[in-house]
């Protein structure tokens, strides 16, 4: 698999950036959807909401939040492979519009993703 890499979507967008995904549940506040750039919004790879009202990007929750994200992630396997597939052809960019760069679920997806990897290979 290639690059899966994590950016807000406020970021200009670059060509190293290949195909970009926001996976967001929510559009982003302030930005056009013509000058997101986006391949694809992912809104139903993201969090529930009640997985997201609780977590509140509160970095002491972080852990917590991982493994209850992975849990719903293990039921979204379509949505999963639609990621996987794209990265074996080009970078894949999760985009996210939260302000913490190291707590989102873009991160934890990231960390899903690579993890499940590398149990396949």
């Amino acid at each position: 698999m290639g690059k899966i890499l994590v950016k807000r979507v406020y970021e200009p967008v670059a060509k190293s950036d290949g195909f970009r995904v926001l996976v967001d549940r929510l559009w982003p506040r302030g930005i056009a959807k013509a000058e997101a750039k986006l391949d694809l919004w992912l809104r139903d790879i993201s969090p529930s909401t009640a997985l997201r009202t609780w977590f509140n990007h509160e970095p002491a929750r972080w852990e917590e939040f991982q493994r209850r994200y992975r849990a719903e992630l293990k039921a979204k396997g379509a949505l999963l492979s639609v990621i996987t597939e794209q990265a074996k052809a080009s970078p894949v960019t999760l985009l996210y519009s939260a302000k913490d760069e190291q707590h989102n679920q873009a991160v934890a997806l990231q960390n899903f993703l690579l993890t499940q990897n590398r149990a396949a290979d």
